[in-house]
């Protein structure tokens, strides 16, 4: 089982890191400054936080390797922020340059981690396959946030699938949520502690879309396509899509 998870992140962290690799180099230098769908955030933002995290759990592998534990980045939260906006004011070709340098030595130590997979990392209390899937939703998601070309309709159904349960504990305690995406079976999703403590109730809202369209609202993102909720209770009317919880945090704010 943990070969084939070793195998499987593997390869989809090398070709999410060619991928985004690829459409950075494709920007034209002028578009490095201009905004994304994230909040105060433009494109240099984002290459510079995606060279962040890759050296960050680049060094959470090679600790954990030596069986030590080393936190996520230098200084927690305000030090990720300070890197990022200093990272972001360099010159583009060094934006280049130090991205990827970050992304192949990041997916060269997961690569070279084979005899240390289970081995703990400091990043959510986890271990470095924690790290490796980590990663892989950071190298995709955000080469989609640079506006560049690729969507999440881009996103392979193993990668949505496996980001809509890792973000499971998105869904507020007393909502449920029974996912269809088109042309595939029902997802049920609902949180941990799922029902309201004082009335034991939950309520289930039925959503339809595509599985990359259904992904991408999960996390965060605007789906490319549009989105269909109904209350389970019932069907005959469209509502509004639930409001979600917080995107589970890697580092908290001090």
């Amino acid at each position: 089982m943990i070969e084939h998870l070793i195998r499987e992140v593997s390869a989809g962290l090398a070709v999410a890191g060619e991928d985004l690799k690829a459409t950075v180099k494709g920007l034209d230098e002028d578009s490095f400054g201009e905004p994304t769908a994230l909040p105060g955030w433009s494109r240099a933002h984002v290459v510079a936080h995606a060279e962040g995290i890759s050296r960050a759990m680049q060094r959470q592998v090679e600790h954990a390797a030596q069986g030590s534990l080393i936190e996520l980045y230098d200084g927690g939260f305000e030090g990720r922020v300070q890197a990022i906006e200093a990272r972001a004011q360099r010159p583009v070709a060094e934006q280049i340059q130090g991205l990827v340098a970050a992304v192949d030595a990041a997916v060269g130590a997961f690569e070279h981690a084979r005899d240390h997979w289970e081995a703990k990392i400091s990043y959510r209390d986890g271990t470095v396959s924690d790290g490796a899937l980590a990663l892989w939703r950071e190298l995709v998601i955000h080469t989609s946030d640079l506006d560049a070309g690729s969507t999440s309709r881009d996103w392979s159904d193993r990668f949505c699938h496996y980001l809509i349960d890792f973000l499971a504990e998105r869904v507020p305690a007393d909502t449920a949520l029974t996912l269809h995406p088109l042309g595939q079976e029902p997802i049920i999703v609902r949180a941990t502690d799922t029902g309201d403590t004082a009335t034991g109730t939950t309520h289930t809202f039925v959503v339809t879309g595509t599985l990359q369209d259904i992904a991408a609202w999960l996390a965060g993102r605007e789906p490319v396509g549009g989105l269909e909720a109904t209350d389970a209770a019932d069907a005959a009317d469209t509502v509004s899509l639930p409001e979600l919880g917080p995107w589970p945090a890697a580092v908290a704010p001090r």
